[in-house]
């Protein structure tokens, strides 16, 4: 697991109700920044390929990285393919991930997905974005974790954490998930775009966090709330 190197040296910083939209050369200066400290950043779920990958999204729905992963590690071993999960079976994969919540309806998804899969896509996860979202368990961030990671597009998958970080620092506002993935992907500079998912995600993460968040004194000048007290 990739932690920022900052991560030890917090300064507490009060959040601003209000925030206004962050100007282009913060943004430009707060993804290099980002860049510098991870350079290559990547998911915190462990998969095999893209059908491993697509599992574990699948599976993350209200968990947390570190459940997921303990339960896909005896999971993948017996099945890391469509085919080898439609023969473990629902019984069986269900076992595997009961650690999970809503396992029950999990469980299905992934037994549902993997049939289609095989009939409608010769076992392969498909690159196109409304094949992804027809498959169960499937929806848009899913999609897009999926494209991005395992397939390299420039997406932005907008969870709880980079819905708190567009918002609290005036990056991307937006009041739903849909908007403010529309406006990450006007304002993040191109070349910044693939790895925007995964740095916004780490910062939700572990530094701006929902209760008592903390930022590293070297960032303040390009996260602008900051300065704006």
């Amino acid at each position: 697991m990739h932690l920022p190197i900052y991560k030890n040296t917090f300064k507490k910083w009060k959040e601003l109700k209000m925030p206004r939209k962050m100007r282009l050369s913060d943004i430009n200066l707060m993804f290099a920044l980002l860049s510098q400290n991870n350079p290559d950043p990547q998911t915190e779920l462990t998969f095999h390929n893209p059908y491993t990958l697509l599992v574990a999204v699948v599976l993350s729905a209200q968990a947390t990285d570190v459940g997921v992963n303990k339960a896909t590690k005896r999971l993948f071993a017996e099945a890391d393919t469509p085919e080898a999960m439609v023969a473990l079976g629902l019984e069986q994969i269900r076992n595997h991930i009961k650690t999970i919540g809503l396992f029950n309806t999990k469980a299905k998804n992934v037994l549902a997905l993997s049939e289609i899969l095989i009939d409608q896509h010769g076992g392969a996860v498909p690159q196109d974005r409304d094949a992804l979202e027809a498959l169960p368990g499937v929806g848009r961030k899913t999609a897009n974790v999926v494209l991005n990671e395992a397939f390299g597009k420039p997406t932005i998958a907008v969870d709880t954490h980079i819905f708190r970080v567009s918002n609290r620092t005036g990056l991307a506002p937006g009041k739903t998930p849909d908007a403010v993935e529309k406006e990450l992907l006007r304002r993040v500079p191109e070349r910044y775009r693939k790895g925007a998912h995964h740095w916004l995600i780490l910062h939700g993460r572990y530094i701006c966090k929902a209760r008592k968040p903390t930022v590293h004194p070297a960032l303040l000048n390009s996260f602008v709330y900051l300065s704006r007290k």
